[in-house]
């Protein structure tokens, strides 16, 4: 979980990948509606999100061990997964913004645009240690993955 470009889906696809699971990218489960307000540089609200969120858990539900690359950015969209999976567990991938604001720039591709970077920051709710195991999204790609193989 985290903000965009903190690496959720490059970690969450290398640990899928090792401990033979399912690898899910939430970007993919939005509505198109949502995508298309998103690139065009609105903010989703939590009403936007709520089908989101239905569907990341319908992913999660779906086979034994499936990884879900989500942002998951307030402690009720981590609650609303939780119900639906009660033994959920959350990897926060922390960075400063404006580190991530200049890997956004760089990304090529995405409907989510670096001008809303600053807009998830702000409905960012950081988890607690109990909540979710937090790593530096800037540490390299195996070192993440080794903490994520500890903590699980």
């Amino acid at each position: 979980m985290g903000v965009s470009g903190c690496g959720k889906s490059t970690v969450a696809a290398a640990l899928a990948s090792a401990i033979d699971a399912r690898f899910c990218d939430a970007d993919d489960l939005h509505p198109a509606e949502n995508i298309a307000k998103m690139a065009r540089g609105e903010a989703l609200t939590d009403a936007d999100r709520g089908p989101w969120l239905q569907s990341c858990g319908a992913a999660l539900r779906a086979e034994p061990k499936v990884v879900l690359a989500c942002s998951a950015l307030r402690r009720a969209y981590r609650d609303q997964l939780r119900a639906v999976v009660p033994d959920l567990r959350f990897v926060h991938l922390a960075a400063p913004q404006a580190v991530l604001a200049a890997r956004l720039v760089q990304r090529q591709g995405h409907f989510m645009p670096q001008s809303l970077l600053a807009s998830q920051y702000a409905v960012l709710e950081v988890p607690t240690a109990d909540e979710a195991l937090e790593l530096d999204a800037m540490a390299p790609l195996d070192q993440l993955l080794d903490a994520v193989l500890r903590h699980l």
